[in-house]
C-alpha cells in the first residue's frame, strides 16, 4: 500500500509541470519590445559597468565565470 501511494505521489509530482509552456496565442505578448531582456538601455549600461568594474574586463556580460580566466 505504501509503495503504491508513493508511486502515485511521485508520478503526480513529476507530471505537475508537464503542461507548462507558451501557447500559440501567448507568443504575441512575449514578442513585445518591453519583454526583451535588454529593453531598458540605461539598465543594460549600468549592468555592463558593474560587470566590468567587478571583473576587470569589458564585454562578455552573458558568460559565466570569474575574471581569472579559469573557466
Amino acid at each position: 500500500m505504501k509503495k503504491t501511494l508513493l508511486a502515485i505521489l511521485i508520478t503526480c509530482s513529476l507530471s505537475g509541470c508537464s503542461s507548462l509552456g507558451v501557447q500559440p496565442w501567448e507568443k504575441d505578448q512575449l514578442a513585445r519590445a518591453d519583454m526583451a531582456l535588454d529593453a531598458e538601455k540605461l539598465d543594460l549600461a549600468l549592468d555592463d559597468h558593474i560587470y566590468f568594474s567587478k571583473e576587470g574586463t569589458s564585454g562578455g556580460r552573458a558568460l559565466a565565470g570569474g575574471g581569472c580566466g579559469c573557466n
